[in-house]
């Protein structure tokens, strides 16, 4: 993809901690430097901002995270004097508070302003509607699935053209098994403190530590596994509390008092999930509200791990039913409990070959540079149509 002579890129978003908008912020900014551009990223800051940096990317830090009216207005001013400086040549918001201050400078500078639509935001009331509105008040709205753009179109009446679904992408050559090396998988087997075992199947649920994410419910199912005399699994919850440590507590009296101390393991935030997905035998992801998209459905694929997760939202468009995995009503503990049961009792040979289908199919459907390109194709679209 060839950008304009001189195209400037700036992302705003709250944060460059961790989850999927962050890390499709770092790598549409990797794109725009291979293709010649400068790429900008407006933010707090965060763990991710070192790769940005190393990736080509400049960070511009303000506090773009706040809701606080006064502070979005001051937001705005620092955002339109950076875009008259850095001579920006368009801006891509990709969450709803610093989307305000982002196209109050976009029409005050008169620069072509882009929108992603990384979740499916509830709104109960007409103001909260008005409040995830501003995703769509740009030249293009960009939605992160089909079942998200289905979900825009029905919440906001928009003109289907002004809306395009161009999937998260996964970095093949970060999640790549050929790449992760034994000593990398057995350093994190030896920091979680997990003896080999191929008696058990080995379930990984990567998640923030959020009552949305369902670890409740799926804690319930490997109980009820356990009080059925079943002791041929284990489960690792890699996932930081964020500071919900009353939420990370509740779970540690979950696990304690099912008895399964020694089956499920806490293990908090994993810096190297590729070498993560390798030391289990099927990713689990059992949402009780929808994912957009749910790249934690797909990089495990693309490591050649069968999935087993949530009926609902994007997951429904990632996981084949049967051939890369299997879907279970979310929030039925009846249900999980069969599907984990149906997981373990495929065995290592008929999990292998979900895996291999599913890793084949995601590497042609989501890997990143498809959508970077697709964004960046997006990006020339809404610049011809200004021009």
């Amino acid at each position: 993809m060839t950008l304009p002579p001189d195209f400037t890129l700036l992302q705003v978003v709250p944060e460059l901690d961790t989850g999927g908008a962050e890390q499709t912020t770092i790598d549409v900014a990797h794109a725009v430097v291979r293709a010649g551009g400068k790429a900008l990223v407006a933010t707090r800051g965060g763990r991710m901002a070192a790769r940005l940096e190393s990736d080509g990317g400049r960070l511009a830090e303000m506090p773009v995270q706040t809701k606080n009216p006064l502070v979005m207005l001051g937001n705005a001013a620092r955002l339109a004097d950076l875009i008259r400086r850095e001579k920006v040549s368009l801006i891509h918001a990709r969450s709803r508070a610093p989307a305000f201050s982002a196209l109050w400078a976009a029409q005050a500078t008169r620069t072509p302003f882009v929108a992603t639509y990384h979740g499916v935001y509830n709104a109960r009331s007409s103001l909260k509607r008005w409040y995830n509105a501003v995703m769509t008040r740009g030249d293009l709205v960009i939605a992160n699935s089909d079942f998200t753009r289905d979900h825009v179109l029905a919440e906001h009446q928009l003109d289907p053209a002004r809306i395009v679904s161009i999937p998260r992408g996964v970095d093949l050559e970060r999640f790549n098994p050929n790449w992760v090396t034994p000593e990398r998988v057995e350093a994190l087997r030896q920091a979680w403190n997990l003896a080999p075992d191929l008696s058990r199947t080995t379930f990984l649920l990567a998640a923030r530590l959020t009552r949305i994410k369902g670890h409740g419910p799926v804690i319930e199912a490997f109980a009820r596994l356990k009080a059925e005399g079943r002791d041929d699994f284990r489960l690792i919850l890699v996932g930081d509390d964020q500071g919900r440590v009353a939420y990370r507590a509740e779970l540690e009296a979950q696990i304690e008092a099912a008895g399964l101390g020694e089956r499920v393991r806490l293990v908090g935030h994993c810096d190297d999930m590729p070498a993560a997905y390798l030391l289990a035998d099927v990713a689990i992801l059992p949402s009780i509200v929808p994912e957009s998209f749910g790249r934690t459905a797909v990089e495990p694929q693309v490591m050649g791990r069968p999935v087993l997760a949530s009926q609902l939202g994007g997951m429904i468009e990632t996981v084949l039913p049967g051939e890369t995995g299997w879907l279970v009503p979310p929030g039925d503990v009846d249900a999980w409990t069969a599907g984990l049961a149906r997981a373990i009792e495929a065995g290592p040979g008929r999990l292998a070959a979900m895996g291999a289908t599913a890793a084949n199919r995601a590497r042609q459907l989501y890997s990143v540079d498809a959508m970077c390109a697709a964004t960046l194709e997006a990006y020339q679209q809404v610049l011809e149509a200004r021009a």
